[in-house]
């Protein structure tokens, strides 16, 4: 099996610098150096579309564009590309959401994927007018996956929850394919809507023995309820050439982290009531010391952005390694980004994917592998 790359839209913006953000952080001034407007953005999508990621993802909330409109609109200057839509399942209703998955579908070729985010911030999703407190964003959160997946398969759902209430809800053009769910979450009550909903789990990146234990929590999980679940892990990459000229790449982005940033989003994911933030700052500890915190994973996003936190930092062939090391824990899909997103995706792409293919853990998803012929057809 190949394993499957995705690349990131930066909807708040991009630079050569770390753009912040996140978990109820505001975007750092450094995303205005490159705004995410189409133009940008596309370019970014053809070329991860070229190199062979087969997806991107696109972030939700306050601190962004809005994912469904902007892929709607990049979409138009990709072929193949797919979308890994971030959205919040209390901002809409079930029926409305399953209807604009299907729209999305047909309009797109089938380049729809879904990455359902309940929402670990409190005070950000009071501004959107949700007051649940976390655990119960989750139960109606498995209320929503609950009645999409049963309007997807054609039926007509009529529920009524403690969250959620519909009657009669059908749709009247069903999506082709069904778009897959991807969702991440560390709390008990995460993993619980994770095993019966998800086709993809989701984790930040943490080191290799920490991310075991995670999918084994949620494979024990999801075989209770009779599925099997694929998982994936979200990294920031820096590699290069040479590992001195990666871990240079990382300071100088460390050098970028003025006291008063780092202070001021530290103060702000503190707050979080996120399990998986929680562990991100964790890892750091808001402290600009020892943040290679395993071989390769380097800490030092998560000083002043929220959400994913850890970067791979090496050479090609360090960064090929570990990716192999997180591959034999059970990890299949990789969610990666760098700054800037456009240079960082040719440096993956043209620098590890190789070095992959050549271990057999990778194929293009239209190229041919290295050394056969294309025969006209």
């Amino acid at each position: 099996m190949s394993l499957t790359f995705h690349w990131f839209l930066p909807t708040n913006g991009d630079s050569r610098h770390v753009v912040g953000g996140g978990h109820g952080t505001p975007a750092t001034a450094f995303g205005r150096d490159r705004p995410p407007t189409v133009a940008y953005l596309s370019q970014i999508a053809r070329a991860a579309e070229d190199l062979g990621f087969v997806g991107a993802l696109t972030p939700t909330g306050a601190w962004c564009e809005d994912a469904w409109l902007t892929t709607a609109m990049v979409s138009r200057h990709t072929e193949r590309l797919k979308f890994l839509v971030a959205f919040r399942p209390g901002f809409v209703s079930p029926t409305l959401a399953a209807q604009m998955a299907s729209t999305f579908q047909r309009q797109t070729g089938g380049r729809l994927l879904l990455n359902v985010v309940t929402g670990g911030e409190g005070h950000e999703q009071r501004a959107y007018g949700d007051f649940l407190d976390k655990d119960a964003r989750y139960r109606r959160t498995g209320e929503f996956l609950q009645i999409v997946r049963e309007l997807w398969q054609g039926k007509t759902v009529d529920q009524s929850g403690e969250h959620l209430r519909v009657e009669d809800a059908t749709l009247a053009r069903l999506p082709d394919p069904v778009p897959e769910v991807y969702f991440g979450g560390s709390s008990p009550i995460a993993g619980e809507v994770a095993a019966r909903h998800a086709d993809v789990y989701l984790t930040w990146g943490e080191p290799p023995a920490a991310v075991a234990e995670k999918i084994t929590w949620i494979r024990a999980l999801a075989e209770k309820e009779g599925r099997s679940i694929r998982f994936g892990i979200r990294l920031h990459v820096i590699t290069r050439d040479t590992a001195e000229q990666a871990w240079a790449e990382a300071r100088r982005l460390l050098d970028g982290f003025d006291a008063e940033t780092v202070r001021a989003v530290q103060a702000g994911l503190a707050r979080s009531a996120s399990e998986g933030q929680r562990r991100m700052l964790a890892l750091h500890g808001g402290s600009r010391d020892d943040l290679e915190v395993y071989p390769n994973l380097w800490a030092g996003i998560g000083l002043v952005r929220g959400g994913a936190g850890t970067a791979l930092v090496g050479s090609h062939d360090e960064v090929a390694e570990r990716i192999a090391e997180y591959h034999r824990l059970g990890i299949d899909e990789f969610v990666l980004s760098g700054y800037p997103h456009l240079e960082e995706a040719y440096w993956f792409g043209e620098g590890v994917l190789p070095r992959l293919a050549g271990q057999g853990l990778w194929t293009h998803p239209v190229r041919p592998a290295s050394g056969e012929t294309i025969r006209p057809s």
